[in-house]
């Protein structure tokens, strides 16, 4: 007879896992998502005009990409306010 090759979980390691948190949020993820759309967008908007001296192509497309970026950096960056309220648990030096 084979043994079973899964290991069973003590149930404080179930409880232990399921108190894992995410490094961002559901609003850090849409934030991504929009700066990523605002991107595309941008790049496409250069793409569509297909002209060197263009107004679009030269100033305002630039400009929607560059904003995409700086609202990805911003998603990254910004956290919630019950993160910033919460004290951060201190470790204790080992002995």
């Amino acid at each position: 007879m084979a043994k079973p090759s899964g290991r069973r979980r003590t149930p404080q390691a179930r409880r232990a896992r399921r108190n894992v948190r995410m490094v961002f949020r559901r609003r850090n993820y849409l934030l991504i998502l929009i700066g990523v759309a605002a991107i595309v967008l941008g790049y496409a908007m250069m793409r569509i005009e297909n002209e060197v001296e263009g107004f679009v192509s030269l100033y305002l497309a630039p400009l929607i990409i560059l904003g995409g970026y700086l609202e990805i950096i911003w998603a990254i960056l910004v956290r919630s306010e019950e993160e910033k309220d919460s004290p951060k648990k201190s470790r204790s030096p080992a002995r």
